[in-house]
């Protein structure tokens, strides 16, 4: 948020905003892929002091920009901070997500269900906390002391680490072989490149055209945007803890979850085009962009929390590293597509456009689901084994 909004007001064009953040995307491909191996042959707790490390350096790193420096000089120096940025998200998300199932009962599904909800629901919460934060603190400290007051808190974090952390946690050695990188999986694959699209779908909008919509178009201020955003995820992430509670975890721990994915995945479907043709009436702008999100919010937060279970649910413990790690290679794929493509569409035919192309994608992430669901059942459920 700081980043966008900073260079929004520098000048920049939608699609060099979008430019920006490519980078950060591209290099979470990459990280999920070797994090995951790295944390499989020598333990999480490396993967996730790395990451915070890395995120410190970086944010140190974007306070050094210079207003006198060119254009191009500028947009080289943001990609490659950035790309440090994104290296470092990306190893403590995996780290994170793959502690989850190494502390579980491999027969507790339901467990396994209502924890990674939980985490995945408090990060995206924190997510929103930090829209919040950064518009709040771009128009309070300015850009360079709120990178150094962010940098100074994830060094806390550190800290707490470092005091907290199992040195062993998902360590398996010399077994781990380079090679095991990509998964070679059936269902993992599948629920990969549905989540290539989902992710997409929700970037295409949501990185570069909904902020910047926002602030040119209903001139909302730098807190305004941020807040409003910050609301948004919360609220998006609370619900994702929930989500449990109204989605039965089956026996064996993957029937009914897998049909859940299929419905919701097309119900955000129908969501989200329904939301692009609305804009093509005189109705209020701001009443549908509100409430349009608020609908389309709930259902994503679902899509993603089954998503997030799935990829624990078709892993086996030995190998949950490796098969995290390309499971968010592909979620950062998605990402690092819709975030080019947030830019495009926004700078072509403005938010309308970018909603066709959201459900576009999400169309195509559903025909994957119902694809991967079909052969699932007709297996009666069984799982190949990694």
């Amino acid at each position: 948020m700081l980043v966008l909004l900073y260079f929004h007001t520098l000048g920049y064009s939608p699609l060099q905003l979008a430019f920006l953040f490519l980078l950060y995307e591209l290099m979470g491909i990459i990280t999920n892929l070797v994090g995951g191996w790295v944390g499989a042959r020598f333990g999480l707790k490396i993967t996730l002091f790395l990451g915070l490390v890395l995120q410190i350096t970086a944010l140190m790193g974007l306070s050094a920009l210079d207003n006198n420096w060119s254009e191009v000089i500028s947009i080289s120096y943001v990609l490659v901070v950035q790309g440090l940025s994104g290296i470092a998200k990306d190893l403590c998300k995996m780290s994170s997500k793959s502690a989850v199932k190494l502390i579980v009962s491999k027969h507790n599904h339901s467990m396994l269900f209502k924890l990674v909800s939980v985490l995945t629901g408090s990060k995206n919460a924190l997510k929103g906390v930090g829209f919040f934060l950064g518009g709040l603190l771009l128009a309070g400290f300015g850009f360079v002391y709120s990178l150094w007051i962010m940098a100074g808190a994830l060094g806390f974090v550190l800290f707490g680490c470092v005091l907290f952390c199992n040195n062993s946690i998902g360590k398996l050695g010399g077994k781990t072989k380079v090679s095991d990188i990509f998964s070679n999986s059936w269902s993992i694959n599948m629920l990969s490149a549905v989540r290539v699209f989902l992710f997409g779908a929700r970037d295409v909008w949501f990185v570069v055209a909904l902020p910047i919509f926002l602030y040119d178009k209903l001139n909302w201020g730098f807190t305004e945007v941020g807040s409003f955003l910050a609301v948004w995820i919360i609220g998006y992430g609370v619900l994702q803890s929930f989500v449990p509670t109204f989605i039965k975890s089956s026996k064996d721990g993957l029937s009914n979850e897998i049909k859940a994915a299929r419905f919701w995945i097309i119900l955000l479907c129908l969501v989200t085009a329904s939301l692009a043709v609305s804009l093509n009436y005189s109705f209020d702008a701001t009443k549908i962009i509100m409430f349009g999100l608020a609908v389309f919010g709930f259902c994503f937060a679902v899509n993603s929390s089954i998503h997030s279970y799935l990829i624990l649910g078709f892993t086996s413990v030995d190998k949950v590293a490796l098969s995290v790690g390309f499971y968010y290679s592909a979620n950062a794929a998605g990402r690092l597509l819709g975030t080019f493509l947030s830019g495009v569409t926004y700078q072509v035919g403005g938010l309308q456009t970018a909603l066709y192309v959201s459900a576009g994608m999400l169309l195509m992430a559903a025909i994957l689901t119902a694809i991967m669901t079909s052969i699932q059942s007709g297996r009666r459920g069984s799982v190949p084994a990694d």
